[in-house]
Order: C-alpha cells, then sequence, then structure tokens
C-alpha cells in the first residue's frame, strides 16, 4: 500500500486533499455520540419497552460487542478499499438504523437495529488510520491526541442534553438527534473526506490473513492490552454509572445526564496535554503516566467508598481521573499499535480497537452484574481500579519489550 507524504495539505471541503482534522473530529464524535447520548433514558425505555433494565442495558454492552466485532472488519476493508469508501457506507448503515431504532415498538426489533447501528464504529477506527497514513508514531499520537481532545467534548455534553431531550420529549428524541447527526456527518464525509491511503491489489481474505502478523507482535498486544484495560475502567463506567446515580444517589435523567459527562472533562485535558507533549515526551512514557494517574484516581475514591464515604459529587468527580488517564493513554496507545506494523494500519486500528471495545463490552455487562440491587458504588469502582492496574502493568510490559529489542540491536 502506497504510503502518503507527511506533507499533503488538507484543504476543507476538498475532497482531493486529506481530510481536515474538523472532519475527523466530527465525525469520531458521532461515534462518541451514539454510544452515549442515550444513556440518561435507560431506566424511562426499559419501562417504555415493559423489560428489565438488565434487558435494556444490553443496548450498551451489546452495542459494545457488536462494536468489537465490526472493527475486525472494518480495519482490513478501509486497507482493501481505502478509508473514504468504507467510512461512506458505514455512516449510511448507521443512518438507516438509527431510523430503526426510533420506529421501534419491541424491545427485541430496537436491540436489533441498536445493535446495527455499531456501524458508525467507522468512525472511531478510520480517522486514526487516516492519521496514521500521513504521519510518524509520536506526531500521529500528537494529531490523534487533538482529534479525541475536540471529540471529548460530545461525551462530555451528550448526557445532559439526552437528559433534557428524554424529560422533554421522552427517549426517542436522542434517537432523531443522532439521525440528524449521522445525515449531516454523511454529507461532511462525501465532500472531505478524501482518500489518504491508495486501495491495496490484496484480496480481503488476504488482508484478513495479516492478522497473524500483528498477533504474534508482542509490542502490539502490549499496546492493544493497555489500551482495552484502560479503557475497560470507562466503559465499566459506561455500564454501571446509570444505575449508580438513579438508584444509589436517587438522580433525575437530567441530573444523571451533567454528572454523567466528568470523566470527559478529565478527557479533554488529557488529550490535551498528549497534542502538546507526545512528541517531546514520548508515547511510552505518556502512557505510563496515564495509567498511574487513573489508579491513583480510583484508588482514593475506592478507600474513601470503603469507610462510607459516598456522595455523588465524590463518586462522579473522581471519575475525572479516569478521564485523564485516558486522554493520556487512548491516543498513545493507539499510534503505538498502529507504528508496531505500519502497512497494516488500518488492520491494527480494527483489531486493536476490537480488543479494546470487546473488552470494554464484557467489562460493562460485568459492572451491570455487580451492582445488581446493590445501594453503593463499591463493587464498580473496585472493579475499576483493578481494570486500571492492570494497564500499568501493560505497559510496563511494553516498554520492558522495547527495552531488550534495543539492547539485542545494540549488541548485533
Amino acid at each position: 500500500m502506497r504510503e502518503m507524504s507527511p506533507n499533503r495539505r488538507s484543504v476543507f471541503l476538498d475532497r482531493s486533499t486529506p481530510p481536515h482534522i474538523a472532519t475527523m473530529i466530527l465525525i469520531t464524535s458521532l461515534g462518541a455520540l451514539g454510544m452515549n447520548l442515550f444513556l440518561p433514558s435507560l431506566p424511562g425505555m426499559a419501562e417504555f419497552f415493559d423489560t428489565p433494565y438488565g434487558v435494556i442495558q444490553i443496548a450498551v454492552a451489546g452495542y459494545l460487542g457488536v462494536n468489537a466485532i465490526m472493527q475486525i472488519i472494518i480495519g482490513p476493508l478501509s486497507d482493501r478499499y481505502g478509508r473514504r469508501k468504507v467510512m461512506m457506507w458505514s455512516i449510511l448503515v448507521f443512518i438507516l438504523a438509527t431510523l430503526g431504532c426510533v420506529l421501534s415498538t419491541h424491545i427485541v426489533v430496537f436491540l436489533t437495529f441498536r445493535m446495527i447501528q455499531a456501524a458508525i464504529v467507522a468512525g472511531l477506527v478510520l480517522p486514526r488510520a487516516a492519521i496514521r497514513d500521513l504521519y510518524t508514531q509520536d506526531e500521529s499520537a500528537s494529531m490523534i491526541g487533538y482529534v479525541t481532545m475536540g471529540m471529548s467534548v460530545a461525551p462530555m455534553i451528550a448526557p445532559f442534553f439526552g437528559g433534557i431531550l428524554d424529560e422533554a420529549f421522552g427517549w426517542h428524541a436522542s434517537f432523531i438527534a443522532l439521525l440528524i447527526c449521522g445525515i449531516g456527518a454523511l454529507a461532511l464525509t462525501f465532500y472531505d473526506f478524501g482518500e489518504t491511503a491508495a486501495p491495496s491489489t490484496a484480496s480481503l481474505r488476504a488482508q484478513i490473513a495479516q492478522y497473524p502478523e500483528l498477533l504474534t507482535a508482542p509490542r502490539f498486544w502490549g499496546y492493544a492490552l493497555t489500551a482495552a484495560f484502560a479503557s475497560g475502567a470507562f466503559f465499566a463506567y459506561l455500564g454501571g454509572a446509570p444505575y449508580v446515580g438513579s438508584e444509589v444517589f436517587g438522580m433525575s435523567p437530567s441530573q444523571l445526564g451533567l454528572y454523567f459527562g466528568a470523566p470527559a472533562v478529565g478527557y479533554l485535558v488529557g488529550n490535551g496535554l498528549t497534542g502538546r507533549y507526545s512528541v517531546k515526551v514520548g508515547t511510552n512514557r505518556m502512557v505510563l503516566i496515564g495509567t498511574v494517574t487513573t489508579v491513583f484516581g480510583l484508588g482514593i475514591a475506592l478507600i474513601l467508598s470503603l469507610t462510607g464515604v459516598a456522595t455523588a459529587e465524590i463518586f462522579f468527580g473522581f471519575m475525572t481521573f479516569v478521564g485523564l488517564g485516558n486522554g493520556l493513554v487512548i491516543p498513545n496507545s493507539t499510534a503505538g499499535m498502529l507504528s508496531v506494523r505500519p502497512h497494516l494500519a488500518g488492520t491494527a486500528s480494527g483489531l486493536g480497537g476490537a480488543i479494546m471495545i470487546g473488552g470494554g463490552a464484557a467489562l460493562s455487562t460485568l459492572a451491570g452484574v455487580l451492582l445488581a440491587g446493590q445501594s453503593t458504588a463499591l463493587p464498580l469502582i473496585a472493579l475499576m481500579t483493578a481494570t486500571s492496574a492492570a494497564a500499568v502493568a501493560s505497559i510496563i510490559f511494553v516498554i520492558y519489550r522495547e527495552a531488550r529489542l534495543a539492547r539485542t540491536r545494540s549488541a548485533a
């Protein structure tokens, strides 16, 4: 596959040039909106469909699971056919699935269309691959940081507006908003998302056959598991925080939506630091700082919970450490994954994202199970702390592995 020149300049709304950073931010934001805009509506949706909360929660956990599967496919598809074409088809599928969600009157029908909505995961995978097509590892970490910094505004404000929409118009309003955003994203992709990688001449089967090249690379696994464990804390939060807010602290949908965005505040700051310092500090060191930061914040929250100090302000306030840590970890570990085998950037983005989202789906489900019938947030905080500690161990493995490879090369 031909690598694009790092000096290719983006011109907004000119699809003969690479996509503008604003376009990548907005497309990535749609993926984030699709995940959490409707979260404050979950209790009301359970009532509407006359189904237990554990069933409606599949709209989160099941969606994440399908996200993981689709990333395995979308990555090689984009390496085979190009980023632009796959991005446009994915958004079109998302639009149709969102319309299906709006019109659903039965829980099975709704959940079916909700799973199909996961096609928008291309908005998370392909901008990262496009950036890696154009930049070096540390530069791409910086660019991914800026893209996700802008994208972080979406999860910060989405639950709040989702809660307001729910109280004013019901749960359907959030999906109508997603439908409108999807149509806008399709138009923006058509007019601005220029191709960054020439389509491969290899068949799709040959593209997928290259997965072993990544799966047998220890550093790829180290970066992928670091991202999976670090983001796993956030996905556990997605699955458990609606319950904690509504059932433990008795919050209304709009209150929950306002507090729910707390991690996104930290995520915005973390991504800003990544964009500014990754080239200077280096990706591995930034990841290590991020994982330790998350463990520190959650560790304090765990101690407070164990001693019986529990308020909504304390719980959601310490969740900003999760966002801050993820803002440092995700862009840098993603850049690391994509740089292990640069010629497989799309495949690596999809496979790494699948590992990350698949683990997140499992942890989101586990959070719901652990919290069922509980009157405290302790099980959720403990789960998040454990996964964050595993992220620290994973990046330490990567640092050790790279040091060992450097010694081997110098000895040779």
